[in-house]
């Protein structure tokens, strides 16, 4: 589990632990990772911690070989790290836009590559080798939104589905299933901008049929679904979670 820390990496570190999942909480702080793992290991769960920056090949490459070595195999990615920071498209520098590519998407691709190298080494069961779930968002363009001020991080999330498609179609004949959640408006630290703004809260809530923002958990048993045999037909797919946002 990348960006697992805290949000929704943390919420779905202790929801696939609780399902019997061995769970590697990865981000770029080792003490939060640790405390997550605690949590873990409190409730009943296996875990451990291990820091580290998506955007940085080495780092991932290490990440894969200290769980199979801790966990012997390899069986579910979960690429959950993420930033977005609002900018305005004029103002926007080329560093800020390769930092969110950097770890948005391409920490994506690193993770997956590493991980699916790994799984293809997994004896083929009536469940495939493994799972990898990508989280992107509904600021995914296309059939999701754009946002004003998050050119970069559209521009991540999109590339995330395409690249996730094109990476299901070459994995499928190694039985690993790649597929990816689009969620909406989610209760995590990524919102609290929009939260502390009554007028921004009240136009996010208006654009959400439901009428309310979702919580992490929700999004959680999308993953522990498509990181479980209960998807075994699914791979290719974008499950957009959100409200009802887009089927406006």
């Amino acid at each position: 589990m990348t960006g697992a820390r805290r949000g929704m990496g943390r919420t779905h570190s202790l929801v696939l632990a609780k399902a019997g999942a061995k769970v590697v909480v990865s981000d770029i702080s080792q003490e939060e990772c640790e405390q997550v793992v605690q949590e873990i290991k409190k409730a009943g769960g296996q875990a451990m911690a291990v820091k580290c920056d998506v955007s940085n090949k080495a780092e991932v490459e290490d990440m894969v070989k200290k769980a199979v070595e801790t966990f012997g195999k390899l069986d579910i990615l979960v690429n959950n790290a993420g930033i977005c920071q609002f900018k305005p498209f004029l103002e926007m520098s080329e560093e800020e836009f390769k930092k969110t590519i950097d770890v948005n998407l391409k920490g994506y691709f690193l993770c997956a590559q590493a991980a699916a190298k790994e799984m293809a080494k997994n004896p083929l069961t009536s469940s495939g080798r493994g799972k990898i779930v990508n989280i992107a968002s509904i600021a995914m363009g296309q059939v999701g939104s754009g946002f004003a001020g998050l050119t970069h991080y559209c521009a991540s999330k999109g590339g995330i589905v395409a690249m996730a498609e094109a990476m299901a179609l070459e994995l499928a004949p190694l039985g690993i299933r790649v597929n990816t959640i689009s969620p909406g408006a989610i209760d995590t630290s990524m919102l609290a901008d929009v939260k502390k703004d009554m007028k921004t809260l009240e136009a996010t809530l208006a654009g959400i049929p439901l009428g309310r923002i979702g919580n992490a958990e929700e999004i959680s048993k999308v993953v522990l679904f498509l990181a479980s045999d209960e998807s075994s037909y699914m791979t290719g797919s974008v499950m957009v979670i959100d409200g009802g946002c887009t089927a406006k």
